[in-house]
């Protein structure tokens, strides 16, 4: 069991539930070993019926489909596909929380609220809305409306791509890949990638590129933003995580998913006094509510409220037979939920039209009566309490600081008056801090549990590298005890540290969930716009990595950021190795195109000596690769300088 996770909560669960023959995400993956070769090379279609069709790796006979299709056209439409898929799932959270705005803007009694008039003035004003004068909801309305526009825009721009550095957008309009509008670049994935369409697996992956910027700077940035807007931009705040946040005497509710329109009312349901009061009439003394996955960073970023696990510790929560229910809406919502809660009281609760799952009750949620359906759902977990039976609640908790989206960064760097990137890159360039990366993405149970994350990011932090962090990468750090200010001083290099410490902050920052991986984007224009660091991101000594990905919308993540210009690395594997052809574009040809390129390694160690060659690489070219000597200037010298 322990070489499944590093987790002991997870090794703990895992052995009580081979005992009881109990099945998880664990046992299931052995089953599926030994994975399909073809499939994992990229190199199976079934995008007609003529099919499905797979290309023989080794050379030999069948070397195209039945309809003529070569190796690397079919892996580049797998893998445009995958963008295409992830994009989607991103861009349409965004679309509902543009709606959510639209109707706090409109109705007042609908229970939601603009919480940031700053965040709001701000985005009015990069999409050209006029604000003097008017009431933050008719700006609102107007924010709202324009960001719905972007979806459905069939000419022309999204509009969050001005915040781009200007060489950046200029790179995109000459490879012809700026997004004319998100849900059209979705679409023409899936129109390029049907049979007998788009047969150049270079202009296949100019259109996924196309479709990612729409999610990395488009639905992903819209609900970001607008999530700020409605529920309050992030700032530094203390939280705990891991299973041991479960409450023995209190009602556990745990939320999973990713849409914060349902968190937030679940937030305000289970502070309800009457509710609090029915919990303690049922037996309890109160009522817990915790998350799991994407979720739990939104509830834990705005409300200090705990996490309970990242996304392969689902099945884990209801195992410890404490949790009344879980709360479900979209996205890496295991279909096996139902199977488990049969063997606890717990029950499941889904609450999105777009993800409901046999077995399991449902509550459909809509923002405009979302506070009574929060407290109904709240309520039913209330009255199954007494329902109880043996409790296995592990121990292990940890504490984190988290919060740190792009504005708090500014502020926490330069105070009220002066926020500003400018102490970052003048850090990065005094050498102190060598480069920054992003660690984001999934869990995979082919590889052991955050082992991969904790590692990597242990060794970059290690080499005075900043790392930022997102999505259930984040819930393993944090889990790991990276997340704290202490932890600069046991784990980071003597420069990081030193930052760290004047500072105040963890040398593993926390900014969010997966879609807020559009924080980085934007702190990374930032960088670029206080100068010093070269004209445009890809000068930047900076690196990502998702090293246990497993979700299409990793993918989608994955290519944003290389087609932003950032060297990009995944764990795991990929599946587009069964065409070195296709895999010679990623892994080489997109530097040229991009300023940014993918990488794949499975060892940490060794995608942290890449990530951190990479940076070195870039110092260097930037002229700063040493640390400048301080000189003590004489009148004599100081006459000699040129103005």
């Amino acid at each position: 069991m322990e070489e499944k996770s590093r987790d002991n909560a997870v090794t703990h669960l895992l052995k009580k539930n081979a005992e009881n023959d109990i099945e998880t995400v664990w046992d299931r993956a052995a089953q599926q070993s030994p994975h399909c070769g073809f499939g994992i090379r990229g190199l199976c279609c079934r995008n007609c019926f003529m099919g499905p069709c797979r290309i023989n790796p080794h050379g030999k006979k069948p070397q195209r489909g039945v309809c003529g299709s070569t190796g690397e056209v079919i892996v580049a439409r797998n893998f445009t596909r995958m963008i295409a898929a992830g994009a989607a799932a991103h861009s349409d959270h965004g679309r509902d929380v543009a709606k959510t705005l639209l109707l706090a803007a409109k109705n007042p009694d609908a229970g939601y609220s603009i919480k940031d008039v700053n965040k709001l003035q701000k985005v009015a004003h990069l999409l050209g809305i006029h604000t003097e004068n008017r009431s933050k909801e008719e700006i609102a309305a107007d924010v709202a409306e324009k960001a719905l526009k972007d979806f459905g825009r069939q000419e022309g721009e999204i509009s969050f791509i001005k915040l781009a550095p200007e060489p950046r957008q200029a790179k995109w309009r000459e490879l012809g890949v700026v997004p004319r509008g998100i849900d059209r670049e979705i679409v023409e994935v899936m129109h390029r990638t049907h049979i007998g369409v788009d047969q150049d697996h270079r202009n296949l992956m100019l259109q996924g590129a196309r479709a990612a910027l729409s999610d990395g700077w488009g639905g992903s940035m819209v609900a970001t933003e607008l999530q700020d807007i409605l529920f309050g931009t992030p700032s530094p705040i203390r939280g705990q995580v891991n299973l041991g946040v479960l409450s023995e005497t209190e009602v556990n509710i745990v939320v999973h998913g990713h849409e914060p329109a349902l968190a937030e009312t679940l937030v305000l349901a289970s502070q309800d006094n009457d509710l609090i009061n029915l919990a303690k009439k049922m037996g309890a003394t109160g009522i817990t509510l915790s998350g799991i996955c994407c979720t739990a960073n939104e509830i834990l970023l705005r409300h200090g409220l705990p996490i309970a696990g990242n996304v392969l510790q689902q099945e884990l929560a209801i195992s410890t037979g404490a949790v009344e229910a879980m709360i479900v809406d979209v996205q890496c919502i295991m279909p096996s939920l139902p199977e488990i809660c049969k063997c606890f009281h717990t029950k499941l609760i889904t609450t999105s039209p777009k993800g409901k799952i046999e077995g399991a009750e449902h509550f459909e949620f809509s923002e405009e009566t979302a506070l009574h359906t929060a407290k109904e759902i709240v309520k039913a977990a209330i009255l199954n309490f007494p329902n109880r039976d043996k409790m296995d609640i592990p121990s292990e908790k940890m504490d984190l600081i988290a919060g740190f989206s792009h504005e708090s960064i500014n502020y926490m760097l330069g105070g009220s008056f002066r926020s500003s990137y400018t102490p970052l890159n003048d850090n990065v360039i005094n050498g102190r801090i060598k480069g920054v990366a992003g660690v984001v993405g999934c869990c995979n149970p082919k590889v052991k549990h955050d082992q991969i994350h904790v590692s990597l990011v242990e060794e970059l932090i290690a080499n005075d590298i900043l790392v930022v962090q997102t999505g259930c990468s984040a819930i393993a750090c944090a889990k790991a005890g990276l997340m704290t200010p202490e932890s600069a001083v046991k784990y980071a290099g003597k420069g990081l540290a030193e930052v760290c410490k004047a500072v105040g902050m963890p040398p593993v920052l926390h900014s969010g969930s997966c879609v807020d991986n559009s924080r980085i984007l934007i702190a990374l224009s930032e960088m670029v716009k206080v100068g010093g660091l070269g004209n445009d991101i890809s000068d930047l000594p900076v690196a990502g990595a998702a090293p246990e990905w497993m979700s299409e919308k990793a993918i989608s993540i994955g290519q944003y950021f290389v087609s932003s210009g950032v060297y990009t690395v995944f764990g795991v594997g990929m599946p587009i190795s069964g065409s070195e052809i296709f895999s010679n574009h990623l892994f080489k040809e997109s530097e040229d195109m991009y300023g940014g390129m993918w990488a794949v390694e499975p060892e940490p160690d060794k995608m942290a000596a890449l990530m951190i060659d990479h940076i070195n690489k870039k110092r260097e070219k930037l002229g700063i690769e040493k640390t400048k000597k301080r000189v003590l200037y004489d009148m004599e010298m100081r006459r000699d300088l040129e103005i």
